[in-house]
């Protein structure tokens, strides 16, 4: 038998807890769990926050926090699993990031420390008590931890640039209805008594 390993007890904790946090903030996501909004109710929020359309969003999200959670805990299919949970954390990272970093005000402090968490199991790997480590290593090959992090990276970034695109062009709209509206109101200078007096 192998002698105990700290560093491989280490990661299974550290897997477990990530897995697990992410996993539960998913099944709120798609199943409205844990006081959750579920699909539709997500589906809202993300329109509202800008990623359309928000169904589509919510799924997607949900289960890059879910599956990858519990691809995490379990140690399976880590390097894809740590993407694709660091990719749903680069979504979360980027609605709170007007608000600064710490998550007291509102900023990405949390999100982030949860997608750099899952990326770094992903590039480390799960370690021996890992399914993983029990299936030989077959989904945890350097191949695929670059092509799992290129395609998270690739995603992450359509999807953030998409949803700045839509709100510059909302602002844009919004403040052109403003415009309008304020001309709409003012006085016609060319009609009688429209001028000071």
């Amino acid at each position: 038998m192998a002698p105990f390993n700290r560093r491989d007890l280490g990661l299974l904790v550290l897997r477990g807890g990530t897995g697990a946090v992410l996993a539960a903030h998913g099944a709120q996501k798609l199943f409205g769990w844990f006081g959750g909004g579920g699909i539709e109710g997500t589906g809202k929020a993300m329109e509202a926050m800008g990623f359309s359309p928000g169904r589509r969003s919510a799924v997607a999200a949900g289960l890059g926090e879910a599956g990858g959670g519990l691809l995490l805990a379990l140690g399976l299919a880590t390097p894809a699993a740590g993407a694709a949970a660091a990719g749903a954390m680069a979504g979360a990272v980027s609605v709170h990031a007007p608000a600064g970093f710490f998550a007291q005000g509102g900023g990405y402090e949390y999100p982030a420390f949860l997608g750099f968490t899952a990326a770094a199991i992903g590039v480390a790997g799960a370690g021996r008590y890992s399914l993983d480590h029990a299936t030989g290593h077959v989904l945890d090959r350097p191949w695929v931890v670059a092509a799992a992090f290129l395609g998270a990276a690739a995603a992450a970034a359509a999807v953030v640039g998409r949803r700045a695109q839509g709100r510059a062009a909302s602002a844009r709209e919004s403040s052109a209805r403003e415009s309008s509206a304020r001309e709409s109101s003012e006085p016609d200078a060319s009609e009688p008594g429209a001028g000071p007096s």
